[in-house]
């Protein structure tokens, strides 16, 4: 549920399909040819749709989830060989890349807490320790805050709650003390960048994502620490997102934080909106709010009116003008694919089943799914796959309310698919299209925090974590309210 670049600086790949290295692997050598017809790239849309999905035992089920344990330790250690110390790894080229000028260590940060989730204490004992010792806040550089609160914030509250490490909530507070600058404007919409030393700021057209998707974790660090300007801070960006919105509560896509006004009316549910209406309804869960829980349900109405599309025997979430409501495009696609865990989340279960089932017809069109579909004709616009998350993370949360083995077979297919095409020697590489399979130099840090954890809690037992006692922020990093706030200091 992120905005569609995800700061995806892809280097110039090295291509081609590590299949020799694939057939090592023997669970996969077992699974392949299941795979082979539903993930066929040459298929038709219509007759991939009717690939029959087998039920998937509890005995395949802890095998699929032990294979994402190996698979994560895999990636791990090629992080750690190739990139240690730095934000992550290119793994084709097998090379470190940072985003800015100094490393902020956000592949270490963003695993941590998947790691602990896993029980793999080696890696996240060594991820802890690196982060302890070398994260620091304390640079001159521009940094977009966003993305640096959904990853970074929310990783280290979240490694905090599971491990109890005092040193990554310290962390944290520095952090976001550091990000609180943004939030200075005339309209209390966040600037996109601030200088992590200096405070100053810059970046004054935004979007609803970026304005309204920092409530988890800077509440989270409220309660944490007894400070409540976290909270207030980023819940009154919340709100004046909200009230930008048209009647029908419909956001656009670019506003400009000093006037409030919309630079793009263009509405919908992908990269740059997606998180903004699923912490309305988060922000609700986790803190209980209700003002959130009204804008929510007032959200939801209009997104269900006007984005909703009955096209080509499913149901599919498009664009329209956020004031008029008339369609302006028929799109749909990896982001987007985050709808039903949301609606699933917030008791609308008939729409959830239905649009997952749209997911699944995208992803078999081409055995991945495309970044971005016109799903009106079935073809695709953006064919690139970045290892995104959001079709793994709604097939587990419609298979946690509903108990359904359906979903659990559709994680199968898609954790087959992505390892098939996606696993390098040194770890895992994004697809430049999913047409040809030609793979990408990058593995963002979200492949660690959201689409390996996805995929685990899919296929592990319920035990593995208490889904009822936590709430996801937008970057899977998993937060609950403790039982009681400290007194600040």
């Amino acid at each position: 549920m992120k905005q569609p670049n995800r700061f995806s600086l892809f280097q110039p790949a090295l291509r081609g399909l590590n299949i020799a290295l694939l057939a090592t692997l023997p669970w996969f050598a077992q699974s392949a040819g299941a795979a082979e017809a539903p993930l066929a790239a040459k298929a038709s849309a219509k007759a991939a749709a009717a690939t029959p999905l087998r039920p998937v035992s509890e005995a395949e089920a802890a095998a699929l989830a032990q294979q994402v344990k190996d698979e994560v330790r895999h990636a791990w250690h090629g992080y750690k060989q190739y990139a240690w110390g730095h934000d992550a790894l290119s793994p084709l080229s097998k090379k470190p890349r940072d985003w800015y000028e100094h490393s902020l260590l956000m592949t270490p940060v963003d695993a941590l807490d998947t790691l602990m989730i896993m029980g793999l204490k080696t890696e996240a004992d060594e991820a802890r320790e690196l982060i302890a010792q070398q994260l620091n806040f304390d640079q001159d550089m521009y940094v977009q805050n966003f993305e640096i609160t959904i990853r970074l914030l929310g990783g280290l509250i979240s490694a905090y709650q599971i491990s109890g490490d005092a040193r990554l909530l310290d962390k944290a507070e520095d952090l976001g003390k550091r990000l609180l600058p943004v939030f200075e404007s005339p309209t209390g919409l966040p600037y996109t960048h601030v200088n992590l030393r200096t405070g100053k700021v810059r970046g004054k057209l935004s979007n609803p994502a970026e304005t309204g998707t920092l409530v988890l974790e800077f509440g989270m660090l409220s309660r944490l620490t007894g400070k409540p300007v976290y909270f207030e801070k980023s819940k009154r960006a919340l709100v004046a997102t909200y009230k930008a919105a048209s009647p029908m509560g419909l956001v656009g896509s670019t506003i400009d934080v000093e006037t409030g006004r919309w630079a793009d009316t263009g509405a919908h549910i992908g990269g740059g909106i997606d998180s903004y209406y699923e912490y309305l309804n988060k922000c609700w869960r986790l803190f209980g709010d209700m003002e959130c829980k009204a804008m929510w349900e007032h959200s939801i109405e209009g997104v269900n009116k006007a984005l909703a599309d009955q096209r080509n025997g499913g149901l599919w979430y498009g664009h329209a003008d956020m004031n008029t409501g008339i369609r302006t495009k028929t799109q749909y696609g990896a982001l987007d694919a985050f709808m039903p865990a949301l609606l699933a989340l917030g008791g609308d279960m008939k729409r959830a089943r239905a649009l997952q089932e749209s997911g699944l017809r995208m992803w078999r069109l081409h055995g991945v799914e495309p970044e971005s579909l016109d799903y009106a004709s079935m073809t695709v616009q953006s064919p690139g796959y970045a290892l995104r998350p959001e079709i793994v993370e709604s097939a587990y949360y419609l298979h946690h309310y509903t108990g359904n083995p359906r979903y659990r077979a559709m994680g199968r297919e898609f954790w087959q698919a992505f390892v098939r095409y996606c696993r390098t020697e040194a770890g895992y590489a994004a697809l430049k299209d999913v047409r040809s399979k030609e793979q990408e130099d990058s593995m963002e840090s979200f492949v660690f925090a959201e689409t390996f954890k996805y995929f685990y809690l899919l296929f592990a037992p319920k035990s593995a974590l208490n889904f009822d006692g936590v709430t996801f922020n937008t970057e899977a990093h998993p937060l609950h309210l403790p039982a009681a706030a400290p007194a600040a200091h």
